[in-house]
């Protein structure tokens, strides 16, 4: 039967990180597939209120997809944050119950389901609880990955390495790819009773199980790692992968008309005379570190646009009210800041800005999306990783030569870097010209693997057509 529908059910975690990519490659599948049904299943309530305004947008976007959500409870917060605290710890307890949650709710929901699935695509932070549903069930289970490659390989040789952790390895052997050193490995993997680290010791072993990984990364960036895990380098029973990046930023992503507010003010500056700070969506800076981020901005003499966030509070009789710039930074500190920049403390359209010729480099904690939506707008990267897989991801930046890292400025909350050190490292990253050389090919090298006959195109028809065949031999 030609006209044989392909039913598609998505499942993301929680965090921007984590819906985003899902987000953009559902819309990858409805842009270049016909006879394609989507099913979008999400946990209730979302994590943050920006997750369920972004859901909203995307299904006034495309209402024929399905939404479907069901019950995760947010855990009680047993603690509150003290100002070096670190925002991740809340987000794992709250994976943690999305795991269990899922184990109820799916298998009824995924049995409802008409047509009958063709294949299911989960996030990576479930595998164990949803393997088991979808084997049960008989639904081809495939898994996006919403970091590296990099880190993919660290995340799947996992188990293999992980009784030697954290003392007796000065860096992890993994074949095929350079070694990744024990100070890129996150503290939550290293601490003995971490939420993170259960979930990949329950995870990784099950890596062989799945039936592929997509990743949003393209051959050009990270050859070397794709070339090792499609080989069978790093595990020998590895399922297939695909590279199906970049994804590319959508129009729905825009909220409002909130999303216009930092272009007038990047309309008035010189062509690629602006640093752009933002470190995304969990990355929280205590009020210390925000005063001597925005000193070291002032400092580096460059203009920029500065996105911030307050401390939050978890526990119910520690909130308070949203602070003022003023209130954060000081009367004096805030004059300077209005003469070279721009601070925000709303949502921004991260693509949009990187995509103005005004921006010059982005200093960035080197979460996935951003490193990606850098890459699509060829600008260079400065990075401060803050948490999880963000150095491992650094590190693919810098050995790609379109941007560096300070190593020892620690993981979020590790110590407080000074205004001078972030000033000096800025002044020499924008005066860098071979980073901006750089980032202008890998710009080329993402236009191309998304382009007609582009590896991404290709390896997502081949994968279609693939399902197509399946469905119409039914």
């Amino acid at each position: 039967m030609s006209d044989a529908v392909i039913h598609v059910a998505l499942l993301p975690s929680i965090g921007m990180g984590h819906l985003i990519p899902f987000l953009r490659l559902a819309t990858f599948l409805l842009h270049h597939q016909n006879n394609i049904k989507l099913t979008l299943i999400t946990p209730h309530p979302t994590y943050i209120l920006h997750e369920s305004q972004l859901l909203s947008r995307f299904h006034s976007s495309f209402p024929q997809v399905t939404l479907l959500r069901f019950d995760a409870p947010q855990p009680p917060f047993p603690f509150s944050l003290s100002s070096n605290s670190h925002i991740a710890i809340p987000y794992f307890q709250r994976i943690e119950a999305l795991r269990s949650s899922v184990v109820q709710a799916l298998p009824p929901l995924l049995s409802s389901l008409s047509p009958p699935l063709t294949f299911f695509v989960s996030d990576f932070f479930m595998i164990s609880s949803i393997l088991p549903i979808t084997q049960s069930l008989s639904i081809p289970n495939y898994v996006l990955f919403t970091s590296s490659t990099t880190f993919f390989t660290f995340f799947s040789h996992y188990s293999v390495f992980s009784s030697s952790l954290p003392y007796s390895l000065e860096a992890i052997e993994i074949p095929g790819v350079p070694p990744l050193p024990t100070s890129s490995i996150s503290p939550f993997l290293l601490a003995p009773n971490s939420i993170f680290k259960k979930i990949f010791m329950e995870d990784s072993p099950k890596v062989t199980k799945v039936d592929g990984f997509f990743i949003n990364t393209f051959e050009a960036l990270e050859h070397q790692q794709l070339e090792a895990v499609k080989g069978g380098k790093v595990l020998s029973e590895m399922p297939p992968v695909f590279a199906f990046g970049p994804f590319v930023p959508c129009e729905f992503e825009k909220e409002g008309e909130q999303w216009k507010k930092p272009f007038k003010w990047l309309d008035d500056q010189p062509s690629g005379s602006v640093v752009f700070a933002n470190f995304g969506s969990s990355s929280v800076f205590g009020w210390e570190q925000i005063k001597e981020l925005a000193r070291g901005l002032v400092k580096s003499g460059c203009r920029f646009l500065l996105v911030v966030k307050d401390r939050k509070y978890y526990k119910e009789e520690d909130k308070k009210e949203e602070s003022s710039l003023e209130e954060v930074l000081g009367d004096e500190l805030v004059d300077s800041v209005r003469k070279k920049g721009l601070v925000m403390k709303e949502w921004v359209y991260q693509s949009g800005i990187l995509s103005h010729e005004a921006v010059g480099g982005f200093f960035s904690h080197c979460g996935w999306n951003s490193i990606m939506e850098a890459a699509w707008n060829g600008v260079p990267i400065f990075g401060w990783p803050q948490q999880g897989d963000q150095r491992m991801n650094a590190e693919v930046v810098e050995k790609s030569g379109w941007g560096t890292w300070n190593k020892n400025w620690g993981w979020i909350g590790e110590r407080l870097v000074k205004g001078d050190e972030i000033g000096d490292a800025i002044s020499v990253f924008m005066n860098d010209e071979s980073f901006k050389i750089k980032a202008i090919q890998i710009k080329d090298e993402a236009r191309k693997a998304r382009s007609a006959g582009g590896d991404c195109e290709v390896a997502l028809q081949k994968f279609i057509q693939k399902w197509k065949k399946n469905v119409e031999n039914i």
